[in-house]
């Protein structure tokens, strides 16, 4: 599909209602058109991968745009100065976790990001660092353990960022490196302890969120721990 016919199907495809509800959940509704995500899935599938369009989807600003073009880029074409290019021009947090979710944990440099991203200042910088990281924890199966230790040591030091779309999306990576395994989730609960002991009022919201689920019935179950 060209462009052109991919703006057409999405303004054709327009929700007002559902743009203008998009605001409850924090995202600015300027330039929406209120398109659902499985419909944008569709759309990708029915424009198939291409480089130079994905690139163009995302120059547009438009939020369906930006949605879009990260499930028709061309994984191998995604350069880093690509990407550290979209990173810094997002804008809500829908466009940040689906760019993790449909692109960013495919790349061949994946994994360096959250290292470098989450010291950054800019908030939805530092929040893609951690959602790829829970994004990470959840599809990289062949990844060491060491990894996601790593990680949790950065969860730590951002725990005090007091920002919305931060303070969740470090929960968010916290709960899923605990779920990957009995290992990592002992590591995971030391490390929402630590978390905890700050007393700063984002880590205690991150860390009894955090510890909530990591000590479920459920989360013991699927890892193969015990309570205690």
């Amino acid at each position: 599909m060209s462009y052109d016919e991919v703006v057409a199907w999405l303004r054709a495809h327009a929700d007002p209602a559902n743009a203008a509800g998009m605001a409850r959940f924090g995202i600015s509704t300027e330039g929406t058109l209120g398109v659902t995500m499985p419909l944008i899935r569709e759309l990708a599938k029915n424009a198939g991968r291409d480089h130079d369009l994905a690139l163009r989807l995302w120059a547009s600003g438009g939020h369906e745009g930006r949605l879009l073009a990260p499930l028709v880029e061309e994984v191998g074409r995604a350069s880093r100065e690509q990407i550290e290019g979209w990173v810094v021009q997002i804008e809500s947090w829908d466009i940040c976790d689906q760019l993790c979710l449909n692109l960013l944990h495919k790349l061949p440099y994946a994994r360096e990001l959250p290292g470098q991203w989450s010291q950054r200042e800019e908030e939805f910088v530092r929040r893609a660092a951690f959602a790829l990281i829970a994004v990470l924890a959840v599809h990289d199966k062949k990844a060491d353990d060491s990894l996601f230790e790593g990680y949790l040591k950065l969860a730590v030091e951002a725990s005090d960022d007091d920002r919305n779309n931060v303070k969740k999306a470090v929960n968010w990576a916290l709960r899923q490196i605990g779920k990957r395994n009995a290992v990592l989730r002992e590591k995971a609960v030391a490390a929402a302890e630590k978390i905890k002991a700050k007393g700063t009022a984002p880590a205690r919201w991150i860390a009894s969120d955090a510890l909530r689920e990591l000590n479920s019935e459920r989360v013991l179950k699927k890892v193969g721990a015990r309570r205690g």
